[in-house]
């Protein structure tokens, strides 16, 4: 198990390193933050722009700036803010929090509907119990989930006034973020669980432990369900990676104080400093959520990290 996982590590420390280099490299492709930050009066002079630039440290030569970069990574200290001279890791540290929380309770919500609904629709396959739960994970698909969000907003907080509309003042602010992914996720979680299971319920094994008289709660959930968890780790695993990178829209609706606004805010700025350290640390934390997928992995099927 150790060989694995020391394996594991140190094939996520190459990914690590190779994405702080891409995005550093195209974040500078996006302009020049001296053109935006300029604020001297008259016309604008090419002296003026080296000053801006020395001040902000993009005079360096790109290697330069990497390293420095780097450094700042390994300390968790990312340097101050373009526009506001804030410290970046300040700004990742109020923004990660909700970020963080709001994925967690989206993917718990989606995963606490899709197991129990995904193994209903395996076990009633071809009955109306399964042709409703399809039809509505159908629907689910084919909303996307800026328009969802603003439903939710119009009904619960214009129309009936029964939740905020947006920010985070409390425990009713996650309400209509959280149903809005989870039901989006949820809608693709339950068919994935209901095509495992009704691959799994086919199997010898299973028509063992039914004829040993065991419970069918116990067999679906202990016996079939454990059985099929691999290609459930992974997709729930990758989803939950994407999830943080694609929350953005969704903070943006709901004017969710989390790291998707403060990249949409940092993307208008053209703030390196804090645009690259908002997709550094997502990066990260994807990387990190696939390596527990793979410790997981080994930890379900002991053949795997036998290989």
């Amino acid at each position: 198990m150790a060989g694995f996982l020391i394996k594991r590590l140190l094939q996520a420390i190459f990914v690590v390193f190779a994405l702080t280099l891409v995005v550093s490299f195209a974040i500078r492709l996006t302009g020049d933050p001296a053109l935006m930050m300029f604020q001297g009066g008259g016309s604008m002079t090419e002296e003026d722009l080296m000053r801006i630039r020395a001040s902000l440290g993009t005079d360096q030569p790109f290697i330069m700036q990497y390293l420095n970069f780097l450094k700042g990574m390994v300390t968790l200290d990312f340097g101050r803010s373009f526009t506001g001279g804030t410290s970046v890791s300040m700004l990742i540290g109020n923004a990660l929090p909700a970020t963080l929380l709001l994925a967690f309770i989206s993917m718990f919500v989606s995963i606490a509907l899709s197991i129990p609904l995904g193994i209903k629709a395996a076990t009633a396959r071809g009955k109306g119990a399964d042709q409703a739960i399809r039809i509505l994970s159908l629907i689910g698909l084919s909303f996307p989930n800026f328009w969802l969000a603003t439903m939710l907003v119009l009904l619960f907080a214009v129309t009936l006034g029964w939740l905020p509309p947006s920010g985070m003042s409390g425990w009713t602010s996650y309400v209509m973020p959280a149903v809005t992914m989870g039901i989006i996720l949820t809608a693709t979680n339950v068919r994935l669980v209901r095509t495992s299971m009704l691959e799994t319920l086919q199997s010898q094994y299973i028509m063992v432990a039914r004829a040993k008289g065991l419970s069918e709660t116990t067999v679906l959930y202990k016996h079939a369900l454990r059985n099929c968890a691999i290609p459930l780790i992974t997709y729930f695993g990758l989803q939950f990676g994407g999830l943080l990178g694609g929350i953005v829209v969704v903070e943006r609706v709901f004017n969710w104080p989390g790291m998707g606004t403060l990249a949409f805010d940092a993307v208008s700025a053209r703030d390196y400093p804090v645009l690259q350290a908002v997709i550094t640390v997502l990066s990260l934390m994807i990387v990190g959520v696939n390596l527990l997928v793979d410790i997981a992995y080994g930890l379900v099927d002991p053949r795997i990290r036998t290989e």
